[in-house]
């Protein structure tokens, strides 16, 4: 019985209410032991594996050459981290979302993602490349599943069967791939923004899709305020990339970093940069916050930070992304974040980063200034 206590979530945020596996892990886990433990070397395919129980658990049942596309950057070293403290390490490989890492497979292990979008990039791709006698074990937790899911899956799929709930979790089982015929440029999606005069590009899985969500936008009305003799600046938790290539569209002499540990996010971004012109002056970037960035060598940073962490609400991710900001601002640099404004984050701001004034808000949001001394 593989150990999925043993697992850990980091270098994700920790906590008594996130865990590093759940009862989806193991019901897919469960379902799929058979063709895993049939599967020859190479035809497992693991997709949307949060911190590596899919993966680990199919290698405890003997599976080898697992191919395995993880979309945030900290699950790829959650795994990482977890495959090594468990001798796994040689099990797997990491693959971007691509034909080559579903070609000729015969069991896919996916964790259904929440955006529908995300899942019809995903059962596109398998049904196109994969071996025509493929299964695809897609399981989730109840709360996050809606019957729209199995339409998604029955575009691409002959069957799909929903196995009986365990522990409030539940798995489709879509079977017999029939291959959509589209465009080769169907993702990324692309829409014209009219109001900021933008093309936004998104894959499947990045947030908000081709929208600029009301966080985004309503920071964008005060941003032409935001320190205007700036030379490099951040878009930290980048998404789409709508604040970077707003940035650089209005500020012709400004290099702007887009950063996101998202790989969907980060391929969406450079396409929005690319479709607006600003590819030479923005530049885009996979990392966990600003890991990668050198200490004191941005002038302004922007920041819309997530308050959920998965499906939990947890505001830790925003006290780790304040914090990095800190250290990468220069002396006199600013940080301007949008935020809920319930969540009242000026305090930490001010504690973080340093004095923290308001600078605009409405019925649901708040955008602060803060500076760096």
């Amino acid at each position: 019985m593989f150990e999925y206590a043993r697992l850990r979530r980091w270098p994700d945020v920790e906590g008594e209410n996130l865990f590093a596996s759940d009862a989806a892990d193991r019901l897919i886990a469960d379902l799929a032991r058979d063709a895993v433990a049939a599967a020859a070397g190479g035809e497992v395919v693991v997709i949307g594996d949060a911190y590596g129980a899919l993966t680990l658990a199919a290698a405890a049942e003997g599976a080898t050459g697992l191919r395995v596309r993880q979309d945030p950057l900290t699950g790829e070293q959650a795994l990482a981290a977890n495959a090594a403290e468990l001798g796994y390490s040689d099990a797997y490989r990491g693959l971007p979302l691509d034909a080559e890492l579903v070609r000729d497979a015969r069991v896919v292990l996916l964790r259904l993602p929440r955006s529908l979008d995300a899942l019809d990039e995903i059962a596109t791709l398998v049904a196109a490349h994969a071996h025509p006698e493929a299964v695809v074990y897609a399981g989730g937790m109840l709360k996050h599943m809606s019957l729209a899911m199995n339409d998604v899956l029955g575009t691409a799929f002959a069957s799909v069967t929903a196995s009986l709930a365990r522990q409030k979790a539940r798995v489709l089982t879509a079977e017999h791939p029939q291959p959509v015929a589209v465009a080769d440029d169907r993702w990324p999606r692309r829409s014209h923004d009219d109001e900021l005069g933008i093309t936004v590009c998104a894959h499947g899985a990045a947030f908000a899709g081709t929208s600029v969500d009301i966080g985004t936008r309503f920071l964008l009305s005060v941003i032409d305020a935001a320190a205007p003799d700036a030379h490099t600046a951040i878009d930290l938790g980048c998404g789409t990339g709508v604040l970077a290539t707003t940035l650089a569209l209005r500020r012709p002499g400004l290099r702007v970093i887009a950063t996101d540990q998202s790989a969907a996010a980060v391929a969406s971004a450079t396409a929005t940069a690319v479709a607006n012109g600003v590819a030479d002056r923005v530049t885009v970037v996979r990392d966990d916050g600003l890991a990668g960035q050198p200490d004191a060598s941005a002038d302004l940073i922007v920041l819309n930070p997530p308050f959920h962490i998965g499906s939990a609400v947890h505001t830790g991710i925003a006290h780790r992304m304040f914090a990095d900001a800190a250290r990468v601002l220069a002396s006199g640099g600013e940080l301007w974040t949008v935020w809920n404004s319930h969540l009242g984050y000026r305090s930490a701001l001010e504690r973080a980063v340093g004095p923290t004034r308001q600078v605009a808000r409405n019925a649901k949001f708040t955008v602060t200034a803060s500076r760096r001394e």
